[in-house]
């Protein structure tokens, strides 16, 4: 079986729709139906249910789809270590980080990656750190520079390159704001939970860290909103609709950081990559410049 067919069925597989893996590939859709029609020869076997506009994987294609993975895993890792034997840097380099970290740690990094290494096509893609780490289990990511688990991971290696301080804030107008206790005394823990808060999602990793804490204090977070942006966040707190937690970078004028009482919490924030997997050059000198970068 060829890899174009095992990429249309994988691609077809993830989004559920011929329509969706064409544009995903580049090609017409009825180019998608001719590989998977292909494959489905093959194999001997039906891959896709088609109930109206509904697409759903038989039970060969549930088979197939983990084997079909790592036939492509394979295959593109057998690509770059051939590229890398002659020592140039360039192809593409699939990288994916958070929205936050691409906003306030990767742009003079990335600037300095670019001109440095113009033979590289950098495809960027913004995602939430879970998506990033499942990305580069499955191999569709070659690396993500993002938040970091609080767990590690035996398929991925992991290496934090910063620590960000979450500060409890408010808006200036907020009450929270005025209701500072008097000098050499801190807000509980408790205190927060008399007034609603904006969080991120309950099930990232920044928030699960925040939620921990107050677990751990008998407490239950009065969320009134999530999302998983900070900025989205930040601008949420700033108009009043809660206090929240966010990294001491994002702390400005509009904003009121409390003291409380409790100790500090940080989010590791670092890069992550496959252990089987054999890096491209351009992989390489990437991971080189986020290294220097936590020198400084």
């Amino acid at each position: 079986m060829d890899t174009q067919s095992l990429q249309a069925f994988l691609a077809v597989a993830d989004t559920q729709s011929f329509s969706r893996a064409a544009e995903q590939l580049h090609l017409t859709q009825p180019a998608v139906s001719k590989r998977i029609a292909t494959l489905e020869s093959q194999v001997g076997a039906r891959l896709f249910d088609r109930i109206g506009r509904r697409i759903a994987l038989t039970e060969a294609g549930n088979v197939l789809m983990p084997q079909a993975r790592r036939i492509l895993f394979t295959v593109e890792d057998s690509r770059r270590a051939l590229a890398n034997l002659s020592g140039q840097v360039g192809g593409k380099l699939t990288l994916a980080t958070s929205h936050h970290i691409g906003l306030h740690r990767l742009p003079p990094l990335l600037k300095h990656y670019t001109q440095r290494h113009p033979e590289v096509e950098l495809d960027l893609h913004f995602l939430d750190s879970e998506q990033a780490y499942q990305g580069v289990l499955d191999g569709t990511l070659e690396m993500a520079v993002v938040t970091l688990a609080p767990h590690p991971h035996e398929q991925l290696e992991v290496v934090e390159l910063w620590r960000d301080r979450l500060c409890f804030t408010c808006a200036i107008d907020h009450p929270l704001a005025n209701q500072t206790p008097a000098p050499q005394s801190l807000l509980s823990l408790a205190d927060l939970c008399e007034f609603n808060c904006v969080m991120p999602g309950a099930k990232t990793f920044t928030g699960s860290l925040i939620e921990q804490r107050f677990i751990e204090a008998g407490l239950k977070l009065p969320v009134s909103m999530a999302t998983n942006y900070l900025e989205t966040l930040k601008m949420m707190c700033g108009v009043g609709l809660g206090w929240s937690l966010l990294p001491e970078k994002m702390i400005d004028s509009e904003l009121v950081e409390l003291e409380v009482d409790t100790a500090p919490i940080h989010r590791p924030l670092g890069y992550l990559v496959h252990t089987n997997r054999t890096l491209s050059n351009a992989a390489r000198r990437m991971i080189e410049q986020l290294e220097a970068a936590r020198q400084h």
